[in-house]
C-alpha cells in the first residue's frame, strides 16, 4: 500500500452551522485556493510560455486572433473573434444574439479550417455548431468609455488616468464562459483527467485568462502603443452573472462540499500553527495593507452593499491592530477568535487574510476540490436511521413552516426561452408547477414526517418515489457534511446574491458589484500576472492586488 505524508495538525473545523448559511457565503473573498489562483500558480510552477500563432485584426479591430499554451502537457488555444457591434445591440442580458468578441478554447492548435468553423459558428454562441475539440465557448463585450479612454489616451501618446482605469477595471465584460458540453462543446469528462484541467473549472478559468490577454492586445493594437504593465495588470475581465449560476451550489453538493471543506481545512491548519517566523508576521501585515488599498478601490453604486464595503473599511483597522499585537503562542488561532465579533464580510476577509501566505502549508488541499464519484447509494437501512439521519444534520429545515407564505413564496424553474434557472413569485405569477427541486429543506422535513411510523424502508422507497431526491440529499450529507446550504430557498427572504458571490469568490471574483439581489458585476483575474510573468514570483502573489500594489 502507497504510504501517505502525515497530516499537517489542525483545529477543529468550523461546523456546517457556521459555515453554510446565505450570510456567511455571501461574505466570502477569493483566496490561494480559488480556482483562478490555482490555475496561475500551476502555469508558473510549469514554466508556460503563451505564444499568438495568429494575429488578423484589421485597423478597426475587427478579425482573428490565436493564443496557445501548453498546461500539462497539452496544448491548448483561445480563438478570438472581434466583430462589428452597434450600441443597439449591446447588452450584457443572456437573450443577446450579438457580441462585441466571441471565443472558444480549442484543444490544441486550430488550422486554418478550425479557425474558418469557428470564425463562422462562435460568433452565433447558442446557435453555433461545435465539436469536441471545442473546450469552452464565451462571449463578451466591451466597456465602451474606459476602452475609448485606453485607446484615445495610448494614441494620443499617454497612459490611461489611473483613476478612470480604477472605476471599471476591465476592457471588457463576458456575460457567458459556456463549459462541460453545452451547445455540443465537449464534454467535462473528456478533459477531466488532464493535469492542469483537472481542478474545478480550469478550463473555464483558462479561457478567461486568455481572453483578458487579448483585450489588452487588442486596445495596444488599437492605440498604437504598449500599456504601462502596472496598469494592465489592473485590467481584468469583467463579468455579468445572473441567476443561471446560482443552482449550481444545490445540484452540486458533492461538489460544494469539496469546495467548502478544503477552504475550511486549510483555516484549521493555519490556525494549529504554534508560531510565526517574523517573515510570515511582517508578510501578514503588508497583505493585510494590501487589503486595505483593496477597499479603498472598492466603490459600487448600491447603497446598502457600499454600506457593507464601509463596515469592513472601519473595522479593518482592528484587524490590522491585531495583527501588531499577536501572542507568541498559536497567533492565528487568537486572531481568528479576536475578530469574530466584527461584521461577517470582515472575518471572511480576515480569513482569507490568513491564508494567503502559508501556501506550502496549504495548497495540496486544491487537488482535493473537484468531485469524481458524485454522489453515493443511501447508507440507511431502516426508516428510523433516516428520521435519525435528518434530525443530526438537517435540524435548520425541520425548524420552517413551509405552508406559510413567506416560507414558500419563491419558486425556482427553467425559462422555455433561454433555458436559464430563474425564480418566480409562487402566489403572483404561474409556473409553479413546473418548479425545479431547488427546495431541499421542504423535501427533507416532508421525508421526515412521511417516515414516522414506517417499519420497512425498501417497501416505503416502492411505494413514495417522490421522496428519493430528498432520501439522497440525506445520505450525502451523513458523508459530505458541507454538502447543504444551511437555508430555505424559497422563502422570501432568500438572497440569490449570496450563492452567486460565494461560487464567484471560489472561482476568484474581487469587486463584487450588485445590481439586485439576483445579479451582480465582477472583476475577474484583475492584478493577474501577464504572460511574461509567469516565470517570476507575480505567477502566485496577486491576492487583492491593485493599481498601487
Amino acid at each position: 500500500m502507497k504510504d501517505h505524508a502525515p497530516q499537517p495538525p489542525q483545529t477543529a473545523l468550523r461546523p456546517p452551522a457556521t459555515v453554510m448559511r446565505l450570510a456567511r457565503m455571501g461574505a466570502m473573498f477569493p483566496t490561494r485556493l480559488s480556482f483562478l489562483r490555482s490555475l496561475t500558480r500551476r502555469l508558473g510552477a510549469e514554466g508556460a510560455r503563451l505564444t499568438r500563432p495568429l494575429w488578423r485584426i484589421d485597423a478597426d479591430g475587427y478579425g482573428e486572433a490565436v493564443y496557445s499554451i501548453p498546461l500539462g502537457g497539452h496544448i491548448y488555444s483561445l480563438v478570438a473573434l472581434s466583430r462589428p457591434l452597434s450600441d443597439d445591440d449591446r447588452t450584457d442580458r443572456v437573450i443577446a444574439t450579438a457580441w462585441d468578441t466571441a471565443y472558444v478554447l480549442y484543444d490544441g492548435i486550430p488550422d486554418e479550417a478550425d479557425i474558418a468553423r469557428i470564425a463562422r459558428e462562435a460568433p452565433k454562441q447558442e446557435a453555433g455548431r461545435f465539436t469536441e475539440r471545442d473546450l469552452v465557448l464565451s462571449r463578451a463585450n466591451k466597456s465602451v468609455r474606459l476602452f475609448a479612454h485606453v485607446v484615445d489616451r495610448l494614441r494620443a501618446g499617454q497612459q490611461p488616468d489611473p483613476e478612470v482605469i480604477n472605476r471599471t477595471g476591465y476592457l471588457m465584460r463576458t456575460t457567458a464562459v459556456y463549459g462541460n458540453g453545452k451547445f455540443g462543446i465537449a464534454d467535462r469528462a473528456l478533459i477531466a483527467d488532464r493535469p492542469g484541467l483537472n481542478g474545478p473549472f480550469a478550463a473555464e478559468m483558462l479561457t478567461v485568462w486568455l481572453i483578458r490577454t487579448f483585450t489588452h492586445d487588442l486596445a495596444e493594437h488599437l492605440g498604437r502603443a504598449p500599456l504601462d504593465p502596472r496598469i494592465k495588470r489592473h485590467l481584468g475581465i469583467g463579468n455579468s452573472t445572473g441567476l443561471g449560476m446560482a443552482p449550481f451550489l444545490v445540484s452540486h453538493p458533492v461538489l460544494l462540499h469539496n469546495w467548502m471543506y478544503a477552504r475550511e481545512t486549510a483555516l484549521a491548519r493555519v490556525r494549529a500553527l504554534p508560531a510565526l517566523s517574523a517573515q510570515e508576521a511582517d508578510t501578514l501585515q503588508s497583505l493585510a495593507k494590501r487589503a486595505a488599498q483593496h477597499l479603498d478601490e472598492w466603490q459600487v453604486p448600491d447603497p446598502q452593499h457600499q454600506a457593507r464595503i464601509d463596515r469592513i473599511r472601519t473595522e479593518w483597522p482592528a484587524v490590522q491592530a491585531a495583527l501588531t499585537d499577536l501572542p507568541g503562542d498559536a497567533p492565528l488561532d487568537h486572531l481568528f477568535h479576536r475578530t469574530a465579533g466584527l461584521a461577517l464580510d470582515t472575518q471572511e476577509l480576515t480569513v482569507a487574510l490568513m491564508l494567503e501566505p502559508f501556501g506550502p502549508l496549504i495548497d495540496d488541499l486544491a487537488e482535493t476540490m473537484a468531485d469524481a464519484a458524485g454522489l453515493h447509494p443511501h447508507p440507511f437501512d431502516t426508516p428510523g436511521d433516516v428520521r435519525a439521519a435528518i434530525e443530526t444534520r438537517f435540524p435548520w429545515a425541520l425548524t420552517p413552516d413551509y405552508d406559510a407564505p413567506d416560507q414558500s413564496r419563491l419558486f425556482w424553474y427553467v425559462s422555455e426561452e433561454k433555458l436559464e434557472p430563474r425564480l418566480g413569485d409562487r402566489f403572483a405569477e404561474p409556473g409553479a408547477d413546473r418548479e425545479s427541486p431547488l427546495d431541499i429543506a421542504r423535501r427533507v422535513k416532508a421525508l421526515h414526517a412521511a417516515l414516522e411510523g414506517e417499519k420497512d424502508l425498501r417497501a416505503f422507497r416502492a411505494a413514495n418515489p417522490e421522496h428519493e431526491l430528498a432520501l439522497a440529499r440525506v445520505a450525502c450529507a451523513t458523508g459530505n457534511p458541507y454538502a447543504e446550504i444551511h437555508d430555505n430557498l424559497i422563502a422570501e427572504t432568500c438572497l440569490p446574491i449570496d450563492m452567486l458571490r460565494c461560487k464567484l469568490a471560489f472561482f476568484g471574483a474581487t469587486k463584487f458589484d450588485p445590481k439586485s439581489d439576483r445579479w451582480t458585476r465582477i472583476a475577474l483575474a484583475q492584478g493577474a500576472p501577464l504572460p511574461e510573468d509567469l516565470t517570476t514570483h507575480r505567477s502566485d502573489d496577486w491576492w487583492l492586488t491593485g493599481l498601487h500594489s
